[in-house]
Parts: C-alpha cells; structure tokens; sequence
C-alpha cells in the first residue's frame, strides 16, 4: 500500500492470531492499534469460526474469518498482522503476499533461514511491503542510544560488553510456551531474547565483521509447570558470542535461560571519551523496560540519561504495547509515504543469516 501524503486514508488492519483468550496479539497490537492513529481493526482471522466470533466480538471487531485466504481477499484489509507461533508463519503469510496485501508479521520471520529467504523473495515478485516485528528498532530509548553513539557520546567505541537472561529456558515452561523447548520450532533463547536484542545492537553500533560462538543445552529437560510432565529441551539456554564488529570494537554477548538473581540485563558500550550502560530486570530489549546511563570526560560518576520527548512517537503507551506503538507509528509512514524505516523482509533474513553465523559457529567451533 503506498499513497500520496496529501490524502491519508486510515490504513485497514486484518490480524490473524487474535484470540478471546489473550496472547501477544491482545496485549501488544490491540493497544498499540488503539494508541496510534490512522489505523482501524477491521477484521480478524483465526484457526475456527467460532474462535474467530468469539475474538471478534471481545475486541469488537468488525469481520471475523477462518480462513486467512479470506482476510487477505477482503477488499478492506490492507495490512495482514501475523500473530501467531513461529512453525505456522509461512503458511499464513503466503496468502496474504499473493493477494497483494502489505504484511508485518512478528519476528522471527520463519523457522529457519531457508524459509525467511523464500518469504522474502515472494514479497519482492509481488511488489508488497512488508514488515517485521523486530520492534527494538523502534524503541526510543534505542534509538535514543544510537543517538547518543553516533553524535559522539562516548567517542571512539573501543568494545562493548552484554550479558542478560531470557527469563523462559530456565527450569520450567507453562503448557502454552512449551514449544520453545523444542529447537525446530524456531522460537527459542536465540532467535527471540537474543535475537532482538542483538538486532538493536547491531543497529546501535555496526554489523559483525567476524564472531566466534559456543551455546549449550544444559538443562536438557525442564517442567511444564502446569502439568507437572518433563520434556526434553532442544534449545540452547546458553549462548556466548565474541568478535570484532565492522567498526572495529570488540564485542562479548552472554545470554543464559531462565533469569538470574542479579542481573538480567547489563550492556556496555566503552568508548576513547566515555561509556554507556544499559540496565533492565528483562532481558528482552525489544519491550523497552530498561534505563540508559552514562559518564564522559571527567565524570566520573554514572549519570541518567533520559529520552527526549521528541523521540517519542507515541507518548502515553504503558507496558509492552509502547514499542510495539511506535514501530506502527513508523510503519504507517513508510505505507503512506514510501519510506523505509520499519525492518522489512530483506532486514529479516539479513539478522537470520546472522544467526545462522553464530549457530554455524557453535556447531563447526569455526570463526565466521
């Protein structure tokens, strides 16, 4: 969808994923949609009709379906959210590319690089945009320390340094997250904690130039906690990173399952004229729940560093939903105006190819 800036027509929102009973579509979408103008709930689909009324008519939207051809056939959609778990994200996002409809679906892409590859190159034959949920980006205290980097803040980056934890992959699972203990199906401590947090880091300083990893599984069972039955976990609750990125500093990455009792989030970038720190009790970056601080020159003191007010896209949002605002407040931009400031598709399968490098890395014990 692309339209001149002089007549802003509300962008028509279908959502497949929304359901009655809550879940990342309701806490984070709903009231960033609501928060955010320009934008209208139109329809939704889900796996049933009676799933679908039933979610219409909690969130008092408008056309219900079971089907996501028919969401992505309704003339009034024009932009398909994908909310919905990792292994079902091909198989609803495809539709909706070849019925021409811009799509944001949440990150990760895909379960795998091969897939996000194939998702991307569907997008460009149809000439759609496309966006992903990669919503750190986003942030204004992100970019607020992007901001800061680049305007000089710190000088020269001479290395930075991050550890956090993923909150889940720890000792036990509820019964609707235990599919992220099983590697294959794309939604674990690397691709979501790790993987937002890592694309904000990227984004503050620069690429990889070259990494070095290693990862490990080492609770090779955990608990679901509401059932009491131990299954096996796949995914690595351990993953460590180390390299040079393109601008030259040195980089150390520890993220570990479960949370810690002392900290949870702590990066530091260190500079030739100062240094940086970022501190949060969640280790998910992209939620925005964290606080920047930092000293330059003679302090020698740490100092709060709050976000200006004209980062804030969105000023109001509570919780979650508050990045999530922002990154459809930039998003409606790009729709209306043509621009690109929203990671697309292409972006996605640029941060799984990183990914991938650091899987390659664990398993080979190779430099990439």
């Amino acid at each position: 969808m692309t339209a001149s800036t002089d007549s802003r027509k509300p962008i028509g929102v279908g959502i497949v994923g929304l359901s009655a009973d809550g879940g990342w579509a309701s806490r984070g979408h709903v009231p960033a949609l609501e928060a955010v103008d320009g934008y209208e709930l139109r329809a939704l689909a889900a796996s049933s009709a009676q799933s679908a009324e039933r979610a219409a008519e909690a969130y008092g939207v408008p056309t219900a379906y079971a089907d996501v051809d028919d969401l992505a056939r309704d003339e009034n959609v024009d932009l398909v959210v994908i909310a919905v778990r990792v292994p079902r994200h091909r198989e609803l996002i495809v539709p909706a590319l070849r019925a021409g409809k811009a799509v944001l679906s949440e990150w990760p892409l895909a379960t795998d690089l091969a897939q996000a590859e194939e998702l991307s190159l569907l997008a460009d034959q149809h000439g759609v945009r496309t966006a992903v949920g990669l919503q750190a980006r986003s942030a204004p205290a992100v970019r607020h320390l992007r901001d800061l980097i680049t305007d000089g803040y710190v000088g020269e980056v001479l290395s930075t340094t991050l550890v956090g934890s993923g909150g889940g992959w720890g000792p036990a699972v509820g019964s609707g997250g235990a599919y992220t203990a099983d590697r294959s199906n794309g939604a674990t401590l690397m691709t979501i904690p790790f993987g937002h947090t890592l694309d904000a880091l990227t984004m503050c300083l620069s690429p990889f130039e070259e990494l070095s990893a290693t990862t490990a599984t080492r609770r090779p069972t955990v608990q679901v906690s509401d059932t009491g039955e131990r299954i096996p976990m796949t995914a690595e609750d351990q993953i460590a990173v180390s390299g040079l990125l393109a601008g030259g500093a040195v980089a150390s990455l520890h993220y570990r399952g479960g949370s810690s009792r002392a900290t949870n989030l702590h990066w530091e970038i260190n500079g030739t004229d100062g240094d940086l720190v970022v501190s949060g009790n969640l280790g998910h970056l992209q939620f925005g729940q964290f606080t920047i601080s930092g000293a330059r020159g003679k302090d020698t003191r740490l100092a709060p560093l709050p976000v200006p007010d004209g980062l804030q896209d969105v000023p109001g949002v509570e919780g979650p939903a508050a990045v999530v605002a922002n990154a459809y407040a930039q998003l409606r931009e790009d729709l209306h105006t043509g621009s690109r400031t929203v990671p697309d598709f292409r972006h996605a399968v640029e941060h799984h190819r990183l990914l991938d490098r650091i899987a390659r890395s664990a398993g080979t014990g190779t430099r990439q």
